[in-house]
């Protein structure tokens, strides 16, 4: 198949034109990432979006490896000397890789079976007169074919073999194999059924000790969880169709009349289903479900990652972050509005030691300070009693927002290689809790260091390919980084590797020039970085911003391949680009059309000039404050009908999971998610969502929450933005810290 009928298909199942697949393939070609081809590339593509442009990279990457498989079958069976005029035509016409080798299997080189012997016996003759089916008398042709040296002694011995061969070609024939997995795709049943003494060991996987449900309605979530009970030896796991649909399409394809040879072939139909044919469709069904599996289990964590990095960021604020702690204490680090470290300590207020006024005297010295504008608490163990402890101390401006921050991967964080390149000198807790106080400011830039698989928002993560799984989450993480904009002076190395065309050794080769030559003044200044050729440059430099760059424009996601037009566009109004940016009035007459040149039309006029409107903007929601309820602390607090406020941290195939502030998520299930029928959860919940929720059953012992959202939904009511409610107000708190002071001494 030609490359431009690769294209032609992929068109149409997309249903867009074909001169957009074709570029947009041959700008993948090229070498251009796909943030920057649906970014900076839309005259080219059509204006396609970057879900467009990933699904024709995978597409146009899975049919290449189809053509590169049905190069190898045909040269593989012309070498052979069995490619015939029809065999290649079939081979040719053949859409699918399954379709491709069923037409190979028969030729494909196997391992010594009993159709192998029986051909090395010369009975392969005889299979093909049975399968011809015009000899009335069978055992007279047998006869010939009993040859004791070569261990054929009995005309029996003869029929056995040729049904060997016979039951081999049935299994391998192109059109069976397909009615079969037809068969299996439609009608076929799941079965798990508990090994006998695992059942303790196995409590686990009790749902699945006794289940069967049809293979095709199967979700993702018990198919993995099946498959993984039978994976550690709990379960048995089988698939199963109606054998007599089976043989009834195999009877069809092969057997044509009612003599002698037709009763070999039903013996050997029987001998070939069973022993080859279902086993093989079998297990072809098993590695196409689980792959189905994956794809849904990897989407449903692409999903949420995509909502956790996207999380709303406070901004740059100075911030006093609490990793919590009751034995060994909470730690306290202070972090600049770069999120740099300042200070960092250590204070008991729980139990055992309760140092409670030495450690509000601790906290308030360290607002003072550091002029806090905001407190982060990680929301793990002492989690609340943090929080509470934080929200007694009366003389802490009200103006200061205490939250809490989910602390997923930040265990991880402080115990990698980044960390402990970033903070050598100090151990797992401090660089917990920066990480803690960072994501408050700054989810995106603080995540990217951690291994998406850390975060804890999939399912199965383990149990689906992970290969896939990486290449999805990456592809996830890139989308992110480059839709919100990176600062390129304060990015740090591993933030940088996911920008368009960069990767890690240029990341790191651009953070050891900054070191060296200080803050990048322009985005030219790019290219004496090393290893950062024009190409580079032409990928990454749009999605790099520079706040108090020379031009103006280099703050702004415009790419500098168009900054000419923006500086003929302030010509033409005799003005500059920052009366441009400041100036509405001059916006409003710009007339697009009269820019409009053979590489430049309006779908980048008009993203040029709504960054003008702009710059550099941040796409990501305003932050909100939110709060637990603050009568409730643990899962013994839980009463059954109480309704709470929580933040949705996990969303899966079978519900959402929600932290009420208990230290324990819990569990709406996608049929109590709405009132009203729901086919996928991400339709409704997303991670990070705030909601009202009932409590409808607690388990305290098995520390199993059940909760609703029926007759409820998102929380709507919203802290307004502004700036000032989290502004810091010094008088107070240094009349605080005075009094302080005065009752305690220094």
């Amino acid at each position: 198949m030609t490359e431009n009928a690769l294209f032609l298909r992929i068109a149409n199942d997309l249903k867009i034109d074909l001169k957009q697949v074709k570029a947009t393939v041959e700008l993948l070609d090229e070498g251009a990432t796909v943030p920057f081809i649906s970014r900076y590339r839309k005259e080219v593509t059509g204006s396609l979006d970057e879900v467009q442009v990933i699904t024709i990279k995978n597409d146009i990457e899975r049919l290449r490896q189809i053509e590169q498989r049905r190069e190898s079958i045909l040269k593989s069976i012309e070498g052979q000397g069995k490619l015939t005029p029809e065999l290649k035509d079939k081979i040719i016409a053949a859409e699918s890789l399954s379709a491709l080798e069923d037409l190979y299997l028969p030729y494909k080189p196997k391992r010594r079976t009993k159709a192998t012997a029986a051909r090395e016996k010369g009975l392969e003759p005889l299979a093909n007169l049975i399968l011809e089916q015009t000899t009335a008398e069978l055992f007279p042709e047998a006869i010939k074919y009993v040859n004791k040296e070569l261990g054929v002694e009995h005309p029996e011995d003869a029929l056995q073999g040729a049904r060997d061969i016979i039951s081999e070609i049935i299994s391998e024939d192109a059109i069976v194999r397909e009615g079969m997995r037809t068969i299996f795709k439609k009608s076929a049943i799941i079965r798990s059924k508990v090994i006998r003494g695992k059942e303790d060991e196995g409590q686990k996987f009790e749902d699945y000790f006794e289940w069967e449900e049809p293979l095709a309605s199967c979700p993702s979530h018990r198919m993995l969880a099946m498959r993984r009970g039978e994976k550690e030896d709990v379960l048995i796991l089988d698939i199963i169709i109606d054998d007599e649909i089976a043989h009834e399409l195999i009877k069809k394809q092969f057997i044509k009349s009612r003599n002698e040879c037709a009763e070999q072939i039903q013996m050997a139909i029987q001998d070939g289903y069973k022993r080859l044919l279902q086993p093989s469709i079998e297990a072809e069904m098993r590695v196409q479900t689980k792959q189905l599996a994956d794809e849904k289990a990897i989407q449903v964590f692409a999903d949420n990652l995509r909502e956790l990095l996207l999380a709303s960021p406070l901004g740059q604020k100075t911030i006093l972050a609490l990793d919590p702690g009751f034995r060994t204490g909470c730690k306290v680090v202070a972090l600049d509005a770069q999120g740099k470290l300042l200070e960092e300590t250590v204070i008991y207020p729980h139990e055992p030691q309760r140092r409670v006024v030495e450690s509000q005297h601790v906290v308030m010295a360290m607002c003072a300070k550091h002029n806090i504008e905001a407190i982060a608490i990680g929301n793990g163990t002492a989690s609340r009693e943090t929080e509470q402890f934080i929200r007694s101390i009366d003389v802490l401006p009200k103006s200061i927002p205490v939250i809490v921050v989910s602390e997923a991967g930040a265990s991880v964080y402080s115990a990698s290689e980044v960390a402990r390149e970033e903070f050598p000198d100090y151990d797992l807790t401090v660089r917990g809790a920066v990480s803690i106080g960072r994501r408050l400011a700054d989810p995106l830039a603080e995540l990217v260091k951690i291994d998406p698989k850390s975060i804890g928002v999939g399912q199965y993560q383990h149990d689906v390919d992970q290969v896939a799984l990486k290449n999805k989450l990456d592809e996830v993480v890139m989308s992110c980084v480059n839709g919100v904009g990176v600062e390129l002076n304060t990015a740090s190395k591993q933030l940088l590797s996911y920008v368009s065309g960069i990767g890690d050794t240029l990341a790191k080769n651009i953070v050891d020039y900054r070191n060296e030559n200080g803050a990048f003044k322009s985005r030219k200044d790019l290219l004496k970085v090393s290893r950062m050729g024009d190409k580079v440059f032409e990928q990454c430099s749009g999605f790099l911003r520079i706040h108090d760059g020379i031009h103006p424009l280099d703050k702004s996601a415009v790419h500098p391949e168009s900054y000419h037009i923006v500086e003929k566009m302030a010509a033409d109004l005799q003005c500059s680009i920052d009366d441009l940016i400041n100036e509405k009035d001059l916006r409003k007459r710009i007339n697009l059309s009269t820019y409009v040149t053979e590489k430049i039309g309006l779908p980048t006029l008009k993203d040029i000039l709504n960054e003008l409107e702009k710059p550099g903007r941040d796409p990501r929601k305003s932050f909100e404050v939110f709060s637990f309820d603050e009568n409730v602390h643990s899962i013994e607090d839980l009463r059954e009908g109480m309704r709470l406020p929580g933040i949705v941290t996990n969303v899966t195939n079978f519900g959402a999971f929600v932290d009420v502030g208990v230290h324990q998520d819990g569990l709406v299930h996608i049929s109590q998610l709405s009132d009203t029928f729901v086919d996928d959860p991400n339709q409704i919940v997303k991670v990070g969502q705030k909601v009202w929720v009932h409590v409808t059953e607690c388990d305290v012992k098995r520390k199993r929450i059940a909760l609703s959202m029926k007759g409820e939904g998102m929380i709507k009511k919203s802290t307004p933005k502004n700036e000032d409610a989290i502004a810091y107000d010094p008088n107070d708190m240094k009349s605080a810290l005075a009094a302080l002071k005065g009752k305690f001494g220094k």
